[in-house]
């Protein structure tokens, strides 16, 4: 039992704002996200690779397309560290490139899928009715639809556009500066872009709804309404933000599961055309001479599951991080 002497007792002089300091939400999940390990392991991680994939080619002036057809395929040395492949092309600096497509496809094709998503789901459930219902069967039927043909139409049917924008890309220049010079290929990295964000925001979509129709009943919203406000203002300035917690975790996950499935389609020859590649292509490179040069599979491999690994350790602690139940502990 602490007695109340006038050592324990708080000061006169401290205000009221030193005596109970408040704390939010965001701070509170800080704190817990700091405690675990694994998830600080996977930002580092994937904060670290992120950097290396985009500076090092810059700083070491590593070429992923330069030839030496008399080197051949040699093993990891001190001039290449991770070796060269069949054509004489330094292994690192295709895996950096590499990684560099997927992170890219990973991240904008989920913010791609978080915009469609957010705004979908919210309109769905503030607005209910019949309309909630329509809009959640459409969600239902391109469930349903089968991605990789989907795909497959889309770069069909939208070849000559790419080869369009290809070419304007390939003449685009700032400040006298040609920034996708030697870029092969970007239109269908464009086209990858759209193809996997039209199919992974339905899954957010729904989660949004179910935040939104939680809280759609409560008191600010119902006195947001009082006040007049319109629909828009209501649902993207006072609910979205309200659901940002479970939408952020979500989209920590959605990333390795992009990263994952542009590989797949590289993988299948649906990603980007030689000579860029992602970590998908060189996967499949390697897998179709690992029988006699094991590096050209286990580097790009590695680097590849280091980065889904980091990415999920640390969408699983901000899952944790972000549970309102564990805040009130």
């Amino acid at each position: 039992m602490v007695s109340l002497s006038p050592q324990n007792l708080p000061s006169a002089d401290l205000t009221p704002a030193q005596l109970e300091q408040g704390t939010s939400l965001w701070r509170d999940a800080w704190h817990r996200l700091r405690r675990n390990k694994l998830a600080l392991f996977g930002g580092i991680v994937v904060i670290g690779f992120t950097f290396t994939c985009v500076f090092a080619p810059w700083i070491f002036h590593l070429s992923y397309q330069d030839q030496n057809l008399d080197l051949g395929a040699t093993p990891p040395s001190a001039k290449h560290w991770l070796g060269t492949d069949t054509l004489g092309r330094d292994l690192l600096a295709r895996t950096l490139y590499g990684a560099r497509i997927s992170l890219m496809v990973g991240l904008v094709a989920s913010l791609v899928a978080l915009a469609i998503g957010v705004s979908y789901g919210a309109v769905a459930g503030y607005v209910g009715g019949k309309l909630d219902s329509v809009m959640m069967r459409i969600v239902d039927i391109m469930y349903a639809l089968p991605f990789t043909i989907f795909v497959i139409l889309l770069m069909v049917f939208l070849k000559d556009p790419m080869q369009a924008v290809d070419a304007w890309l390939g003449r685009f220049s700032l400040f006298g500066f040609h920034v996708f010079e030697g870029m092969q290929g970007v239109g269908k990295i464009l086209l990858l872009f759209a193809a996997i964000g039209a199919v992974e925001w339905l899954t957010m979509a729904r989660i949004v709804r179910g935040q939104i129709l939680s809280i759609k009943k409560m008191e600010y919203i119902e006195a947001a309404r009082s006040l007049g406000l319109s629909n828009r203002r209501i649902i993207f300035r006072h609910m979205v933000p309200n659901v940002l917690g479970p939408v952020i975790v979500y989209t920590s996950l959605t990333i390795p599961a992009v990263i994952l499935l542009e590989s797949f389609l590289s993988f299948l020859g649906l990603g980007v055309d030689a000579p860029m590649s992602s970590l998908g292509t060189l996967i499949k490179d390697g897998s179709e001479k690992m029988e006699e040069f094991w590096w050209l599979l286990v580097f790009p491999g590695g680097a590849f599951s280091l980065t889904l690994f980091s990415l999920n350790f640390l969408g699983d602690g901000l899952r944790d991080a972000l549970d309102v139940r564990a805040s009130k502990d």
